[in-house]
């Protein structure tokens, strides 16, 4: 197919939608509710664009091109309408940006910001529920936050399969909500974070996450270590601590994680980590170096066997070892120790 955008003519597929094919031509559509990865909303209206011969405005990311097809993507008609959408979700919003924990890492704020914005705008009238939704362990909803892009829905449905959360009610009563508002513990709710990780503001916020500023924080992109998946996460590091995880934009997870690769993740600097071997010395545990400590296992290992036989010991591994490190570890037990009493901890 041959369209025109821009002025520009684009040699194109048929199945790409508007917004595909702009964005393989650099050119920048703001979105709220636009995922790759889910079946195309059009809620938000954001990244609506000019097409010939249409009665109205098209949203790009659900409007599949057509041949001969004329499109204007920064047209003064298609501004207007987005910085109108801006002014009504702003108008709906909790505008408490400076005590907000996503400030500088909000698609809403980074918009209002592209399209100058008046944050004392008072157009339309305000929709404020002061309702915060705490009774999940690992999260925390706030409706004043959300802007109804339905991103946390749609990948609690379509991605992770669980459905725990829908759209309620209709109107300026519409808000996201579980089954009969009992509160999320009541719900199928797996606390796996995923929507808080696709959450373009702070509606739904982490709870025990330690303060910090997206600018402070370095990224670390890693596998992680809780089973054998092999899912990709970043590790938000601040002051040479990790005070978050997200999922990378790569890997088997499809930038999906669950409870423990999410939220699980404080015991890395807990004061009662164990940081180097220790052995037990008239009653006491006592820091030793690992040549003495391997000696003192190798030793007792030694001894066991030589009194009670090879199968009086047994190796038990864990998912949060690499499928190397548990080969050798069988491979010790049943090689060098002959014994095949080894189990493996599927969990942890």
């Amino acid at each position: 197919m041959q369209i025109t955008i821009n002025g520009e003519i684009k040699q194109v597929v048929g199945h790409e939608t508007i917004l595909q094919v702009c964005e393989q031509m650099g050119l920048f559509i703001p979105t709220l509710c636009y995922d790759k990865r889910l079946v195309p909303h059009g809620a938000c209206r954001m990244c609506v664009v000019e097409v010939e011969k249409a009665r109205s405005l098209v949203a790009s990311c659900s409007t599949p091109v057509s041949d001969g097809m004329v499109i204007y993507t920064h047209s003064d008609r298609v501004e207007k309408a987005r910085k109108d959408i801006l002014k009504l979700i702003w108008s709906t919003h909790r505008n408490d940006c400076l005590t907000c924990s996503q400030n500088g890492n909000c698609r809403l704020q980074d918009l209002c910001y592209l399209y100058d914005i008046d944050p004392e705008n008072n157009h339309f009238k305000k929709r404020l529920s002061h309702h915060i939704d705490d009774s999940n362990p690992f999260y925390t909803i706030d409706r004043d936050k959300c802007i109804l892009c339905g991103k946390c829905v749609r990948v609690c449905s379509e991605l992770q399969g669980t459905t725990a959360i829908g759209f309620s009610q209709r109107g300026y009563k519409t808000h996201i909500t579980h089954p009969f508002e009992m509160g999320m513990t009541h719900s199928d709710c797996v606390s796996c974070g995923n929507c808080v990780s696709v959450c373009p503001t702070g509606a739904i916020s982490e709870k025990k996450r330690a303060k910090s500023r997206s600018w402070e924080e370095k990224q670390v992109e890693t596998t992680c270590g809780y089973c054998g998946v092999g899912c990709q996460i970043n590790l938000h590091i601040k002051d040479n601590r990790v005070v978050g995880v997200s999922p990378a934009n790569s890997g088997v997870n499809n930038e999906l994680l669950c409870v423990k690769g999410k939220f699980a993740y404080h015991f890395i600097s807990h004061q009662d980590r164990l940081k180097y071997p220790m052995i037990r010395k008239s009653g006491e545990l006592v820091r030793v170096s690992w040549e003495e400590a391997l000696s003192l296992i190798a030793s007792k290992i030694t001894d066991i066997k030589n009194i009670y036989g090879s199968d009086a010991i047994g190796g038990f591994t864990s998912a949060r070892c690499t499928t190397e490190d548990n080969y050798v570890m069988q491979k010790f037990f049943r090689a060098v120790v002959g014994t095949n009493s080894v189990d493996h901890c599927a969990r942890l």
